[in-house]
């Protein structure tokens, strides 16, 4: 049996590149087998959170999960805080995991900065957690972006030294699945920088809940280069803002990067703008009524969410 686990840091706002992402492919993934899809308050605490906030925001993620497209009747939606097990297991795996595995772990390095002294022991620990999130309901496929890819990869190094430490075939080695054209969305002030809730311009990333007329002006104002766009995939080299925008273009319109390569073959930037933002509000705008209502009726919200 497929069964299928992902799951979302309730930290800021949610924005595109986490919706073509990963929300986008939950929903295409529903009838593939079992899914569940949580709410990663956990691993949010690796940096100081209010906890009235912080409520709030899980609260808002899994209104986006429902606006997104998750069905209830077909999918579970679940906060990761309220099953014990996760932070039991965690524990469990973080006593037979090899301090050189999390030392590889790029992610970490980024994050931690110059400052890796004084990074949190959770901050380190993170992929072990990721790891018992995934163990936890022995999943089988992990929906992931490129950057997660790692981590995944060391929770099936992690499974398979269980299963080997205690002789059992207990935990499955779950697959990474890697969907779409946009598995990484860059910003939309640097093509160089992954999109990011953390980013300080709110300039930078389109946020699922901004109205029509700011996604048209976050477009409008992305940064560009100052040459017609390309004729080829291969013309894209060099040019990440381009890039970007073109891979952003195919995602929302479900086409594929080497087509919309040619749909704006030496045009200008602004003709791909014009489109993207027209895309873009109407993949995104529904979504946003959607989210508005379920939080005007927070017991819908709350009711979704059984401890």
């Amino acid at each position: 049996m497929i069964r299928i686990l992902s799951g979302m840091q309730p930290t800021n706002q949610l924005h595109l590149g986490n919706y073509l992402g990963a929300l986008k492919n939950w929903v295409a993934l529903q009838d593939k087998g079992e899914n569940l899809f949580c709410v990663v308050d956990l691993h949010a605490i690796t940096i100081p959170q209010d906890p009235a906030v912080l409520t709030q925001s899980t609260r808002e993620i899994a209104a986006a999960y429902i606006a997104a497209g998750i069905d209830t009747q077909k999918s579970t939606i679940f906060v990761q805080s309220h099953v014990t097990a996760h932070a039991e297991l965690a524990w469990i795996l973080s006593c037979f995991t090899p301090m050189g595995w999390l030392n590889r772990m790029t992610q970490f390095k980024e994050k931690a900065g110059k400052d890796r002294e004084g990074a949190p022991l959770g901050l380190y620990g993170y992929p072990v957690l990721m790891a018992a999130d995934i163990l936890t309901y022995k999943a089988t496929h992990v929906p992931v972006g490129e950057d997660q890819k790692q981590h995944l990869e060391l929770a099936r190094d992690i499974a398979g030294a269980f299963n080997r430490r205690y002789g059992v075939d207990f935990f499955p080695l779950p697959e990474p699945q890697i969907l779409g054209e946009a598995t990484r969305v860059m910003s939309l002030r640097d093509g160089t920088k992954k999109m990011s809730k953390s980013d300080l311009s709110d300039m930078s990333r389109i946020n699922m809940t901004d109205s029509p007329e700011l996604i048209a002006q976050k477009i409008r104002k992305a940064k560009t280069d100052p040459d017609n766009l390309p004729d080829s995939v291969a013309g894209l080299e060099g040019r990440p803002e381009a890039d970007n925008l073109l891979t952003l273009y195919a995602a929302l319109t479900d086409t594929t990067k080497a087509a919309a390569v040619a749909r704006f073959a030496g045009l200008q930037f602004s003709v791909l703008k014009n489109e993207l933002s027209e895309a873009a509000v109407a993949t995104l705008g529904p979504i946003a009524r959607r989210m508005t209502e379920l939080m005007t009726d927070m017991k819908r919200i709350v009711g979704f969410l059984p401890r």
